[in-house]
Order: structure tokens, then sequence, then C-alpha cells
């Protein structure tokens, strides 16, 4: 058994002997997103798991070892983690628990400080927590984010990012059901086998196999019927995890409608960016502020690559960054990005802009910073923009269901008497002329 070793400040480090004998658990937030990534970490060497137990004992688990004052994601990710370490299902001494730190002002900084009282109060002290970040907070002699790494994650987002959005636009209207979710698995079947034999992982390669995904899509008869499009933007956490948002798109699909989900590369670009503009606004070397701007049109360039394969393969593409950058001229500046910062704001200007003014805007209770930049500005934008139709939904652990189902569905009602209202507008009057002389 791998021996603890502690550093000076008297943290547990995860140590190159155990690599070898611990298995790495990771909290779930994007199925298929976080299915590539466990399949990439494994491919360097290490055991990992990304965790499926959901359900009530996961937020159970959450408000008995974490401070009520802490925000909802932190209760659910962290309950997440202590939860599976408890189940019975690992050996708690051959387990550590890995989190991300962005390095930003947003609490999510502190999840990891959080993570580590849970595990003191719940007697699991001995189990190691692994940062992965960027910044420098933390490191680990037996963890290491190298290039090659950090490159293979692009191609987990931007594939991930594919097959969300082709997903979501075939899937309501799938004339057999299941058909859609089939292909999502057959996708995730050859991306994975290629991922494990180190295929798939070069620009040269990775267009093909996104021609591969929209065909697969395409193929899928579909009925003619057009159903209502919903945004979802919000929290990072609640926007996408299941857990997080009480599996808020299957709920829209059930309700007639047609959820649009905004990719994860635009918020890993968004932080990017975030690091070149404090070089103008605070100062700094300008060094980092070429290598930022570098590795932003890097992503941009696997973006590009995206969006031109969504177009090819016929479906309605995103915009890229730097158009979603624009819409915010005017609404808030590039300084504003605590937690979701201005993308919040930009993404639901978006979807408004792309023909999509329905919105549910996710927001965590005691989430401070996305209370500002999304309930916040929902004011200024139903200003300028009078027909969107955005709702400000709050999740936290005694929030409860059916009030945000039912306001929701009040949303979705609203939105359905706007389609009708519009379309008699635009329909041709069939009234007989007048006669004439």
């Amino acid at each position: 058994m791998a021996e603890l070793v502690y550093d000076k400040t008297g943290r547990l480090l995860f140590t190159k002997a155990m690599k070898e004998e611990y298995t790495l658990l990771i909290p779930q937030m994007l199925p298929d997103h976080f299915a590539m990534l466990v399949s990439i970490i494994r491919g360097e060497g290490y055991k990992v798991e990304m965790l499926e137990n959901t359900g009530r004992p996961v937020i159970d688990a959450g408000q008995k070892y974490v401070h009520n004052d802490a925000c909802y994601p932190a209760i659910l990710v962290i309950g997440q983690l202590i939860n599976a370490v408890q189940s019975g299902k690992y050996d708690p001494h051959k387990v550590a628990l890995v989190i991300t730190q962005t390095g930003g002002g947003c609490r999510a900084s502190n999840y990891i400080h959080l993570l580590r009282r849970a595990l003191e109060k719940a007697g699991l002290s001995f189990v190691p927590v692994i940062s992965v970040n960027l910044s420098g907070l933390e490191s680990n002699p037996g963890f290491k984010l190298s290039l090659g790494l950090l490159r293979k994650v692009v191609y987990a987002v931007i594939y991930g990012d594919l097959i969300m959005n082709v997903a979501n636009q075939v899937r309501p209207y799938e004339i057999t059901p299941g058909q859609t979710d089939e292909a999502v698995r057959r996708c995730m079947d050859f991306l994975l086998r290629d991922m494990d034999a180190g295929k798939g992982m070069s620009f040269k390669s990775m267009v093909p196999n996104f021609d591969r995904i929209t065909a697969a899509f395409r193929a899928i008869p579909v009925s003619g019927e057009e159903k209502v499009r919903v945004g979802v933007v919000g929290e990072i956490y609640v926007k996408y995890a299941p857990l997080g948002n009480n599996d808020l798109a299957n709920f829209l699909l059930a309700e007639g409608a047609e959820p649009v989900i905004p990719g994860l590369m635009d918020f890993i670009i968004f932080k990017v960016n975030n690091r070149e503009v404090d070089v103008g606004l605070y100062g700094g070397k300008w060094i980092k502020e070429r290598f930022c701007r570098w590795l932003q049109n890097y992503l941009m360039k696997y973006q590009h690559a995206m969006i031109d394969a969504l177009k090819r393969g016929g479906f309605r593409a995103p915009g890229d960054f730097n158009e979603l950058h624009s819409y915010i001229k005017g609404y808030l500046g590039d300084g504003n990005k605590m937690g979701e910062g201005w993308l919040l704001t930009a993404e639901m200007l978006e979807l408004i802009h792309s023909g999509v003014p329905n919105i549910v805007c996710t927001q965590p209770f005691g989430c401070l910073p996305n209370h500002i930049v999304g309930k916040g500005m929902i004011r200024k934008i139903k200003d300028d923009y009078p027909w969107s139709n955005v709702v400000a939904i709050d999740y936290d652990p005694g929030a409860t269901r059916i009030n945000q189902e039912n306001r929701i569905k009040l949303m979705l009602a609203n939105a359905r008497a706007l389609e009708k209202e519009q379309k008699e507008k635009e329909a041709p009057s069939h009234a007989d002329p007048l006669p004439t002389a």
C-alpha cells in the first residue's frame, strides 16, 4: 500500500506510487464529454472512473458534509464524491478524488478546500484530492497535466460538443424513439475505440470523424413538425449536469420542445480570453498576452472545423467565439468575468439572434456572480428584445422540482402563444377582394 506523503503545509499528496494502485474518481457533468476525457486519462496510465451515482443520497451527503452557505454545485459535486467513497463500491484507501479549480474569484476555486474539510468530517482524511488547474494552484507528483494530455482534452471537448449539438437537433423529431440515443452510442463507441488506440486525435483525422458523426444523425428519419426551441444557459454545472438541473433537457423533450444547449468549447475559450484581457486591464507580461492569443486562435481553429462540419451536414451551426463576444458590446465589459461572467449574457443574446428567444437561465441559489450576469441582465435584454421569453430558475436543495417545472411550463405556454400570434400576422389574407365596377 502506498505511503501517505504530505507537503510542508500538511496537504496530502497524490504520489507516483499511488498512480499504480489508486483509482481516480471524477464527478460527472457532461456524460459524453467526460466519457472521452476518462478514456484519454486512462491512456496516460491512470485508473479512472466517471461517477454515475445520483439522486437524493448524493444531495444528502452534500448537505451533511458541506456548509449550507456553499452554492448548490458545490453541494452536489462534493456530495457525489463523498457518496461514492462511502458506497462500498471502492476501497476508500485506494481511491483519489479529482476536482477542477479555475483560479478565479468564483467560490468554485474553493471547492477543493470544502471537499477536504468534508472528507475530514466523514473520517476520510486519508483520501487524496487532486486539483486540475492551469493556474499553478496545486501540484501532485503523481498527476501531471502534460501538453500532450491537454491537446487530447481539446478533442474530447469538440467531439462532445458536436455530438450534443446534432443529437439535440434530431432527438425531438425522430420518428422511431431511441434512434438518436443509439446513434450517440455508436459514435461514442468508435470514438472511444479510436482514442484507446491513440487514433482520432489529430486535426487531419478529426474532420472526417466529424462528417461521419453528422452523417450518422442525418440518416435518422425525422418528422417535419416544428417544435418550440428552448435555449439553456446558466452556471456551467447546473446548465449541463442532469443531476444539477433535474434532467432539464429530457423534461423539455417531454414537453414537446427542442433543447438548444451551447457547447463547452466557448467556456474554455472564454477562460483563455480572460487571461489575455487581464494584461490590458491590470498589467502583466506581453508574452502572456501573446501566448493566450495564440491559444485562443488554436482552440477556435477546432471550433471553426466543427461549425463547418455542422453546415456541411445540413445542421444549424452556432457562431464562433468572436461572434459570441461581439454580442456583449453595450451590455458588459471584458472585466466582468466572475463565474460565467459576460459569457452567460452573451449566450442569451446569441440565442435570441439565432431565432431562439425562449430561454431557461439556470441559477444555483447562492451563486452571486451568475445572479448578476444571468437574472440581473434579463430586464435589459427584454427592453432591447421585447419578444424574448426568458425565465430564471433557481436550483438548490430546498427548491421543489414541481415549482421549477411549472415555471418552465408557463414559459413554454407563452412561447407557443407568441409563435401562434406571429404566424397569424404573417399568414396571407384569404378574404375575397372587393368587386370592381
